[in-house]
């Protein structure tokens, strides 16, 4: 044993978080090692005809499986009909068709459906595009509004207002404009979801357990061209921490106790209901792994 490594194993008998921060970072290197996509289908559950929908508009492909907890937890407990919305295939015309393949060998793994906007997505998914070429933009909210006419989902589930990145939200207000187009009578859960940016107000807390977490990030891989790029899946479990630590009281209060999560995601959810959204429960709400999700959307 070299001197060094002596002083590390003293230090780390002297004080265990030296080996418990150690242990976090060989298993990070250990899994830079493993294999990328590839991988035979998660285990799924039958779904019904006529079981209900929910919708994951993705503004990238990845999105699904990063920010797609609730949505993974709606399929496999609730047995909703679950799809991908490809809002774009990135921006890089070339890697289009490829992220495209990508993004179809990931939601098989899953078990989501997809639905592509376009055959190289949307272009121009952003506020610029918003304030600035109203013809673009409207054309592009037909295409999603024909979608939730079509799909009539009961859940929906899109990025916040603020989640930084100019694709995420345009895809927000993609969105909204779309629902604002729908009938008076169309009604739906909205649960919006966050990437790069933090949501300041969330509220709700889902809790994923072992296996679910580890399906994401499994999908996640399938998205080859960018995790070569920036190996952010294996970061999902200590974000999916974090958001616990989070959680505890942006949902649950300030001041209030964590509650006995490993891994959680965090959520805003509204009704869609005459026209606009509106909150339908007051406070916030922490959904267990053990926890009936069919009550949180009545």
């Amino acid at each position: 044993m070299l001197p060094s490594d002596y002083a590390i194993s003293l230090r780390a008998a002297m004080n265990p978080y030296h080996g418990f921060v150690s242990q976090f970072a060989a298993l990070l290197e250990q899994g830079r090692g493993y294999s990328l996509g590839g991988f035979g289908p998660a285990a799924r559950p039958t779904i019904a005809n006529d079981a209900p929908k929910a919708l994951f508009f993705a503004p990238h492909p990845d999105d699904e499986c990063i920010s797609g907890g609730l949505a993974l937890r709606l399929l496999r407990e609730q047995r909703m009909a679950v799809s991908n919305v490809a809002v774009t295939l990135g921006s890089n015309k070339a890697r289009q068709p490829e992220r495209l393949r990508e993004l179809q060998a990931a939601c098989n793994y899953i078990g989501f459906g997809l639905i592509t906007t376009a055959p190289n997505g949307l272009e121009k998914v952003n506020p610029s595009t918003r304030a600035k070429d109203v013809a673009h933009w409207g054309a592009c909210v037909t295409i999603i509004q024909s979608i939730l006419q079509n799909r009539q989902p009961t859940v929906i589930l899109f990025p916040h207002e603020h989640d930084w990145n100019s694709t995420h939200i345009g895809t927000h207000f993609l969105v909204m404009d779309a629902l604002k187009r729908m009938p008076p009578n169309f009604e739906c859960f909205l649960v919006e979801t966050e990437f790069w940016g933090q949501m300041t107000e969330p509220n709700l807390m889902v809790e994923l357990g072992p296996e679910d977490l580890a399906d994401m990030i499994t999908a996640t891989t399938f998205h080859v061209g960018e995790v070569n790029r920036n190996p952010y899946h294996l970061l999902l479990p200590p974000w999916m921490m974090d958001n616990v630590r989070r959680g505890a009281e942006l949902v649950g209060g300030q001041g209030g106790v964590a509650p006995d999560f490993k891994f959680a995601a965090l959520y805003r959810v509204r009704k869609w209901r005459a026209g606009r959204a509106e909150k339908f429960f007051e406070g916030g709400k922490q959904i267990s792994r053990s926890a009936d999700l069919s009550e949180l959307f009545k």
